[in-house]
């Protein structure tokens, strides 16, 4: 995967992100003495925060990377899948309903969620809901959520090195 267009984002910017991204998951992410950068990456935009890809900006909607809500913790914006969905999860599938045991209450349609395993409440993946929240708890069946990113994937090995 090869990152364009990198710049350094200013103090204005880095604190409209941060408080954005706070908003959406609930918990405080990076500050403006932090050094950000944005660069474009080929699905989506991606976030450099002191040197780590920890976010991504998808629709033009920032959200946290795998390894950003394994950094910062995240408490709200997530649904929780069975031990047997993890498996696929993990190789990028997107998630069905029934195989959904947990979800925030207060997802929208089009919302950008983490998905994470109901036994350690790890995150796998980063995804975007194509239901309501209540609609997840509801196990329809069909896709529930269109996955974007998740363990594994290139985005995920690009900050391996």
């Amino acid at each position: 995967m090869r990152i364009r267009k990198r710049h350094r984002l200013k103090r204005k910017e880095i604190k409209r992100l941060s408080e954005e991204i706070s908003s959406q998951i609930g918990v405080p992410v990076f500050s403006e003495e932090d050094v950000v950068d944005r660069g474009n990456a080929p699905d989506f935009d991606v976030i450099f925060v002191n040197g780590e890809i920890l976010a991504l900006v998808f629709e033009q909607k920032p959200f946290p990377t795998v390894r950003g809500v394994l950094k910062y913790g995240a408490k709200k914006r997530f649904v929780t899948v069975d031990m047997g969905a993890v498996g696929f999860v993990c190789n990028g599938a997107d998630v069905m309903g029934p195989g959904i045991v947990d979800a925030d209450a207060g997802i929208v349609e089009g919302d950008l969620i983490w998905i994470r395993d109901e036994n350690n409440l790890k995150p796998l993946a980063i995804g975007r809901t194509l239901v309501q929240g209540e609609q997840l708890l509801a196990k329809n069946k069909g896709k529930a959520v269109e996955s974007l990113h998740y363990v594994g994937d290139k985005l995920w090995k690009l900050d391996e090195d």
